[in-house]
């Protein structure tokens, strides 16, 4: 029986260790992550600390991946080299993964592909959602996380995409906001995950919230003074939650208002 062909990806972004088999045919067959340690009370990681981290890390997920590897075979290896499309963009984290891929792909004698770390989630976007279809069509997307809150205009090109930056923060980061009022309430870092459970638990009246907009663009820091005062007030996590993502969630409303105004 033949073995079946599949191709291995590498992320090491700054706060997790990916790595997955998906096969040529598009089945997604693992996805193990593992994300980097911060210490209690710290809003982030120094970039030596993270490449520390994933050098520590990559052997414990290839443990993990090699259970799928029998009856298979790798035929090509793609990984993130940096973090966005733009001529510039470089992150150290992204060297341990680079030097971990290439020495894979050269042992085993095949090809190795790089891609942007923000080209990876807009196709895992595509692909989880079943809309692959837009890989060969212009589109637009958001890229929200603790170091960038984007709003790209997506066109296809020999790399997979072309993002054009039409929008998105104009100081502080969505993901940046959550885990600075996170940890200030007690929570540990990264704290998305726990403020999304608190904000879900809240069962009273959501308070208003008015997005700082300028076009596809939005301010943010505001959302980090406006948050601290009303837990401050209320000592009401649950509540501070809800309203910090109300808030972000107007925002990226607000700025898809925009792009349909002037793009259509």
């Amino acid at each position: 029986m033949s073995r079946q062909r599949v191709i291995l990806g590498i992320d090491t972004s700054n706060y997790t260790t990916s790595v997955a088999l998906i096969s040529t045919d598009g089945e997604l067959i693992a996805n193990i992550k593992e994300p980097l340690p911060v210490k209690a009370g710290e809003r982030g990681l120094r970039q030596s600390d993270a490449v520390f981290a994933h050098i520590k890390n990559i052997p414990l997920c290839m443990d993990r991946l090699k259970e799928y590897l029998p009856d298979r075979e790798i035929c090509a290896v793609g990984v993130s080299d940096k973090p966005r499309n733009q001529e510039g963009s470089y992150m150290p984290c992204f060297l341990s993964g680079v030097a971990s891929a290439r020495s894979i792909a050269t042992t085993l004698g095949v090809p190795l592909y790089t891609f942007s770390h923000q080209c990876g989630h807009i196709m895992a976007a595509l692909f989880s959602s079943g809309r692959m279809d837009l890989c060969e069509k212009t589109f637009a997307a958001f890229h929200i996380s603790g170091g960038t809150t984007e709003f790209v205009r997506i066109t296809p090109d020999e790399n997979g995409f072309h993002a054009e930056l039409i929008g998105g923060t104009k100081d502080l980061n969505a993901g940046q906001i959550i885990d600075r009022i996170g940890v200030y309430m007690g929570l540990s870092f990264p704290c998305g995950a726990q403020m999304e459970r608190l904000a879900l638990s809240y069962t009273g009246k959501p308070r208003k919230v008015k997005a700082s907009l300028d076009g596809t663009y939005v301010n943010l820091s505001g959302l980090e003074n406006l948050a601290l005062k009303l837990y401050g007030e209320t000592n009401d996590a649950p509540l501070v939650s809800r309203y910090v993502f109300d808030y972000i969630s107007a925002s990226i409303a607000g700025m898809s208002e925009a792009y349909l105004s002037e793009f259509g």
